[in-house]
């Protein structure tokens, strides 16, 4: 039988290729696909509208937020990225859980780079925030797999 109640948006796991966990993140957005449409109508067509043909893909950039942890997995990656290019590449997974932590749909990103870290923003007034970091990654492909 099909569920009726939708997913709440809050129960997800974070991976890079296949099992390493990035961490906990709060906030994954960005997660999508662009399809670029061509127009084109030849000069013989009877009808009077262009036909819509499909074009190339794009993948948005995908941002990922997370308090500060102790972890050094997300800088280790960043320097690859930055002193090796291309080859430090990697698959990310977005894993959808339901209610029971039982994958429900999982978002594969092919070829992924960071391409921009945002670190916390500091303040001495000692209230209840936690401190933030943001990574931004550049994504080549999106598969979107339903496991329900």
């Amino acid at each position: 039988m099909a569920r009726e109640v939708p997913y709440g948006n809050f129960n997800y796991v974070v991976n890079f290729n296949g099992s390493e966990e990035f961490g906990g993140f709060s906030d994954v957005s960005g997660l999508g696909l662009e399809i670029t449409v061509a127009e084109y109508r030849a000069g013989n067509y009877p009808l009077n509208h262009p036909r819509k043909i499909a074009g190339v893909h794009k993948v948005p950039d995908v941002t990922l937020k997370r308090g500060i942890i102790n972890s050094s997995t997300l800088w280790t990656w960043l320097d690859q990225a930055m002193n090796n290019g291309p080859s430090a590449k990697k698959e990310v997974t977005i894993t959808m859980q339901d209610e029971t932590h039982t994958p429900v749909q999982v978002f594969k990103l092919h070829s992924v780079l960071p391409m921009k870290y945002t670190g916390p923003t500091l303040a001495a007034k000692g209230g209840t925030d936690v401190a933030m970091e943001e990574l931004v990654l550049s994504c080549e492909g999106i598969e979107v797999e339903g496991l329900a």
